[in-house]
């Protein structure tokens, strides 16, 4: 990851435009202690991960109290 003053950003936008296309991930700093203020990043393809199912498997447990009861109509939202 690069780091860039804000001064060097504006002046090499373009090329730091074809970084970022190219997959690198830039920093831009500001004022007296270049504390880093913003990131750039590439951005994502359009496929998102898929979602793990029972990624809690193991680690948590759900009980029903005995009473529980509900009608079909009621789980139909009828």
């Amino acid at each position: 990851m690069n780091i860039l003053t804000v001064g060097e950003f504006k002046a090499n936008f373009s090329e730091v435009l074809k970084k970022v296309i190219a997959g690198e991930e830039i920093a831009i700093s500001y004022g007296r202690k270049k504390e880093v203020v913003a990131r750039i990043v590439p951005k994502q393809s359009g496929k998102k991960a898929r979602r793990k199912i029972g990624v809690w498997e193991g680690k948590s447990k759900i009980v029903f109290a005995k009473n529980f009861a509900i009608t079909e109509s009621e789980f139909l939202g009828e």
